[in-house]
């Protein structure tokens, strides 16, 4: 009986065991050797570029990408309707904006709206709707008598609790039939978007101006 394999990996045992002694920054088990195993055996084989429609006539990486995130969003929107469906809620960014205030606790009407990255009067307007429904309250800052500060109610606590099952099962669906590590890299390629983004639009540039300041970030 041949005994090469059992001896290789006897021997990939031990020098995972004497970079543990010099190093230590993995765990000394069955995890932390996979770990190191996949950090220092595991070859990078670049894959494919996919395919595309309109690929073959020239259409461009951006172009799909943008077309991509487009669909998505009416993807998103729609479950998001039928999650609200029946419920005291309107539109999509009013449960949003009750999720943030209970989330991050009491901001002023303009954090709110950054925070949700939109324009101020659609802002403005979903705030008044809130205001009006009585799911959240603006009251005089405690540090600063000039500013008012918005937080959700017991109303509004109330009200989206009983949607959240709903919102839930539609945040669940938006990402389909992806597996965890295809989330966690979709995840990374995202926040890196919008880091590029989310500084830009915080100027409130003019529409006229926007592209041109936008470049200059490429």
């Amino acid at each position: 009986m041949k005994y090469n394999l059992l001896k290789d990996v006897i021997q990939l045992i031990e020098d995972f065991e004497r970079f543990q002694e010099v190093n230590g920054s993995l765990n000394a088990d069955i995890e932390g050797l996979k770990q190191w195993i996949s950090n220092n055996y595991t070859e990078i084989i670049p894959k494919p570029d996919p395919e595309w429609e309109g690929k073959e006539k020239g259409r461009t990486a951006e172009s799909i990408i943008n077309t991509l995130i487009v669909h998505m969003n009416r993807y998103a929107k729609t479950y998001s309707r039928s999650a609200i469906y029946g419920s005291d809620f309107s539109t999509q960014e009013e449960f949003i904006y009750l999720i943030v205030l209970k989330a991050f606790g009491e901001m002023t009407k303009m954090e709110l709206i950054k925070q949700n990255i939109q324009d101020k009067p659609t802002g403005m307007q979903i705030i008044s709707r809130l205001l009006k429904q009585g799911w959240i309250v603006q009251e005089v800052s405690e540090t600063d008598r000039r500013s008012k500060m918005l937080q959700i109610t017991d109303k509004g606590l109330e009200t989206l609790e009983k949607q959240m099952d709903k919102i839930r099962q539609a945040t669940n669906i938006v990402t389909g039939d992806l597996t965890h590590p295809e989330k966690m890299e979709l995840i990374r390629l995202l926040t890196k978007l919008d880091r590029f983004h989310k500084p830009i639009f915080s100027e409130n540039i003019p529409q006229e101006k926007l592209l041109e300041r936008a470049k200059m970030n490429i």
